[in-house]
């Protein structure tokens, strides 16, 4: 009988419950719409093209208080994405070196590193957040303080000026031919990329060294200087002048952008420090006795032979460590950092009044974005995992 089919029975339970949560999905549904008729509300999208008639005060797109409240959230929904790429990346600096460090041989730097980890992994990234922000408001000092013959503080190179508002920093300015330099640029870091996979290919294959370092560097910016040179300098810098009580020109990272991407950044990568330690561990101790005796170097023991083996154990962990970051950047507001939450889920919804609505797309917003990680990281955990015959 199919009863007793293990495989039929395992698709018919699988159907039956994939039943049931349509049928209750379909029944919260339904009986959300009939309270709102009730209450004489309905589901409407349309306080997306009213305009929004709120500031915000770091944005990568044009916006201004006239704008609609769609575009307010493309811009909440751009400074979410930046805090998020910029803070797995750091954490995942930090994590690293901090995990291959904990393994030292030297007491005090292992301990050090055991000390950061448990330290910062254990207590509310939410207070991270708020102490590193009012460490910088009150630690860097205020752009007034750069004004007179003598000023408190000054600008480093002339270029840059860390202040409790943020960092001023020059703004490329591209004119004719600027677009190719960067092109070219991209080209480059591309072929880089190729390079290094050749070398490592080539000593997998033939146990041959190829220098990695002097030939990435000539081959990414070799041809963006001479293209750059060439077309007549296409690229300027447009630098940061105080101009009355601020800077004016420039890029403006904001205190609040800074603070928190530093914050989320060393609490997780004290996370990742962890997975990192424990995927080195999890290599068996005779491939580095191994690597060892045939003369190379620590340092390249841990590149070429310890770090790729540990990958498999790191990766999937690692996947878990971005989601996390990803979520807690919604506690931007808590230092005024306007994202997606705080646009959309916060003054949109205070004036609008469309609570199920902002919250559905937020609820949307994060559940793309987290299976956007996720697809992307097991892709490449994949990629990597060992191929049998």
């Amino acid at each position: 009988m199919l009863i007793n089919d293990k495989r039929y029975r395992s698709y018919t339970f699988q159907f039956l419950a994939l039943m049931v949560l349509i049928c209750l999905m379909a029944f919260l549904g339904w009986n959300l719409l009939q309270n709102l008729a009730a209450a004489g509300l309905d589901i409407s999208y349309g306080f997306l093209g009213e305009p929004a008639g709120y500031d915000i005060n770091q944005r990568l797109i044009e916006y201004d208080s006239q704008s609609t409240h769609l575009r307010a959230s493309i811009v909440g929904v751009l400074n979410t994405l930046l805090v998020a790429v910029l803070g797995c990346i750091t954490a995942t600096i930090f994590g690293v070196i901090a995990g291959v460090l904990r393994l030292s041989n030297n007491w005090l730097v292992a301990k050090t590193m055991a000390v950061y980890v448990e330290v910062f992994r254990n207590i509310p990234v939410l207070i991270w957040i708020l102490i590193i922000n009012a460490i910088f408001l009150s630690v860097l000092p205020q752009p007034r303080a750069f004004r007179g013959e003598n000023p408190e503080a000054s600008m480093l190179f002339d270029s840059f000026a860390f202040t409790g508002r943020g960092i001023y920093m020059p703004k490329p300015v591209l004119y004719d031919g600027g677009w190719i330099v960067i092109v070219a640029f991209i080209l480059s870091l591309i072929a880089v990329l190729f390079y290094r996979r050749y070398a490592r290919k080539t000593l997998f294959d033939h146990g041959v060294i190829l220098p990695v370092l002097w030939p990435s560097l000539a081959i990414l910016f070799v041809p963006t200087l001479a293209m750059f040179f060439l077309l007549g300098n296409p690229i300027g810098l447009e630098y940061p002048a105080l101009k009355g009580f601020n800077f004016k020109g420039g890029i403006w990272a904001r205190g609040s952008l800074l603070s928190l991407w530093f914050a989320l950044s060393i609490y997780t990568g004290a996370f990742i420090a962890e997975n990192v330690r424990a995927g080195i561990q999890a290599v068996s101790k005779g491939q580095s006795e191994a690597a060892a005796s045939l003369g190379l170097r620590p340092g390249r023991i841990m590149n070429l032979v310890i770090l790729p083996q540990a990958l498999r154990v790191i990766i999937p962990p690692l996947i878990s460590n971005y989601l996390n970051l990803t979520k807690n950047s919604s506690l931007a507001i808590a230092v005024g950092y306007m994202d997606v939450t705080g646009t959309l889920g916060g003054i949109t919804l205070n004036q609008t009044g469309r609570a199920i609505e902002t919250v559905l797309l937020l609820m949307a917003f994060y559940l793309i974005i987290s299976l956007g990680i996720s697809a992307i990281m097991n892709v490449y955990n994949h990629s990597i995992k060992l191929k049998g015959r």
